[in-house]
């Protein structure tokens, strides 16, 4: 795989709509968006990928630190290969990952980040009833159960709010999760648009 890809990393409690804005963002030639909750939700229940999945999730635990980076790396040069995604001119919005420290140190040698939007939420009672909300449209089992959910939460304060200090504090946006999807769009774009610019508008490098 190649090294030192263009990223934005978005950033969050679960619930805060970082893949609401990510999709929307992934749409827009240039830029292209890699969850890895679909990407873990995606993999074949049967096999033994999918089986550690399913292990962690249902308990609101994070997937171990080296199988998650290991099947990003394989997922990210799946899209390589089929040209869903280009590194020479396109920017990878990745919403999940780094998830950890630990994480966060295994992607050093392959990412480089040129923004970090951390969408904020203080409310954790509205991002519950928000995953609840989420869990009943989308059919999805592992947001449906509030213990689960709370506990999604308190390791994300644990686990992964810790990951911020991992990087250069210029590059971190903090932008409120709460108002209308447009207005919060509309943010984020003022914030990554400008540091994008270079790698879409230059796709030999």
């Amino acid at each position: 795989m190649a090294h030192n890809l263009q990223s934005v990393l978005l950033f969050g409690q679960p619930g805060v709509g970082k893949g609401t804005q990510g999709e929307i963002i992934g749409s827009i030639p240039g830029f292209v968006h890699l969850a890895t909750g679909d990407m873990f939700r995606g993999l074949d229940r049967d096999s033994e990928l999918g089986q550690e999945f399913i292990k962690y999730s249902s308990q609101g635990l994070l997937v171990p630190d080296e199988l998650t980076c290991r099947l990003w790396q394989q997922y990210v040069q799946g899209l390589i290969d089929t040209n869903q995604y280009r590194p020479n001119s396109d920017v990878l919005l990745l919403d999940g990952i780094p998830r950890s420290v630990a994480q966060a140190e295994l992607l050093d040698s392959h990412i480089d980040v040129l923004r970090i939007i951390h969408l904020v939420c203080p409310d954790t009672d509205a991002l519950v009833e928000r995953m609840k909300k989420r869990a009943d449209k989308q059919g999805r089992p592992d947001d449906a159960d509030e213990d689960v959910i709370r506990r999604r939460l308190q390791v994300y304060h644990d686990e992964t709010q810790p990951v911020l200090a991992h990087y250069d504090p210029s590059t971190v946006v903090e932008i409120d999760a709460i108002g209308l999807p447009g207005e919060i769009l509309q943010k984020i774009l003022n914030s990554i648009i400008p540091v994008a610019r270079d790698v879409i508008q230059n796709p030999l490098g």
